[in-house]
């Protein structure tokens, strides 16, 4: 791993123009990872130009906002794929159309990618890695107050408030190296938990209402029509997926989402793998928290049923 991170450093040195990516529907790791590296690469090399592409989420904007560049931009470009296993799941295709291609993930290496990889699934989160890295090349990488903001953010996510069992000695010295940063965390964890008025009433409904197999599977299913009658966006609804954790008998829990052109697939688990199930229906993830994707709803009970099979 030391010889790939001094690869990645001595190749971000070289090139001029540099463009981060994602992956899509992005959680605070993905755009915390994605926007912190701009920011420390700015910071680090005034002279090169470095951009964040891909949608963008409003509520998630605090993090910071994605540039709208022209495909020439990529002629020549090193481009760089923050906590993205699959390349199915990379925001915005043109990431193909650089020079050169790196991956830093801490998602299992399923899908093998890039000129350079660098993927260690010991770690909590993309953000973890890249502030591990900043600080392994303190002559060559500069830190500054909105780069430790966005990487906090991400461990923050990535760990659900450090209550998750992903958290090492290695997490913790890396927040406390962010925290001597005045970012005023505090507001990171407000926006984070804070809920609309809608959005806590829907968590009451999906309290009243889930259904739970006999083995302990939990799920809700989430329409467009739900959407409307609480007046709720699909990223802020999928949020609440943890809800179901709060029930001691629920071993593994699922939303499904319905969306445009598909049904996306949240699931968390208490301590129960169940990413080997994500990667059944077109998606992966972690062992205890992973996404997927059916095109039907005669699909959710093939997933439950695949859910049951794993559940002790």
């Amino acid at each position: 791993m030391e010889k790939i991170k001094k690869e990645i450093v001595e190749t971000i040195k070289k090139y001029s123009t540099i463009i981060i990516h994602r992956h899509v529907n992005p959680d605070p790791d993905a755009l915390g990872s994605q926007v912190g590296l701009q920011h420390f690469l700015k910071q680090s090399f005034p002279s090169k130009e470095i951009f964040a592409v891909g949608e963008e989420v409003d509520k998630l904007n605090f993090i910071g906002k994605m540039d709208v560049i022209p495909d020439k931009k990529y002629q020549g470009s090193l481009v760089i794929v923050c906590d993205t296993a699959n390349l199915s799941r990379i925001s915005d295709s043109r990431f193909c159309l650089g020079e050169k291609l790196i991956k830093i993930d801490h998602h299992h290496d399923y899908e093998p990618f890039g000129d350079l990889s660098w993927v260690d699934a010991s770690y909590s989160s993309a953000s973890e890695m890249l502030t591990d890295l900043c600080l392994e090349f303190p002559d060559d990488f500069a830190m500054n107050k909105e780069t430790a903001k966005s990487f906090y953010t991400g461990i923050l996510s990535d760990t659900g408030n450090f209550m998750n069992g992903n958290i090492t000695p290695r997490t913790l010295k890396v927040v406390s190296r962010l925290r001597a940063y005045d970012f005023q965390p505090e507001r990171i964890h407000n926006f984070l938990q804070v809920k609309s008025k809608n959005s806590s009433r829907l968590q009451k409904d999906i309290l009243m209402s889930f259904k739970v197999t006999d083995k302990g599977v939990a799920y809700f299913i989430i329409t467009e029509d739900l959407l409307k009658l609480y007046n709720i966006d699909r990223n802020e609804a999928s949020n609440l997926i943890n809800t179901l954790s709060t029930v001691r008998a629920n071993k593994i829990w699922a939303f499904f989402i319905e969306y445009p052109a598909n049904i996306r697939v949240r699931i968390r688990s208490r301590n129960t793998p169940i990413d080997s199930v994500a990667r059944q229906f077109n998606g992966g993830g972690h062992p205890f928290a992973s996404g997927a994707s059916i095109y039907s709803w005669e699909e959710v009970d093939q997933v439950i049923q695949a859910l049951d099979k794993v559940c002790p």
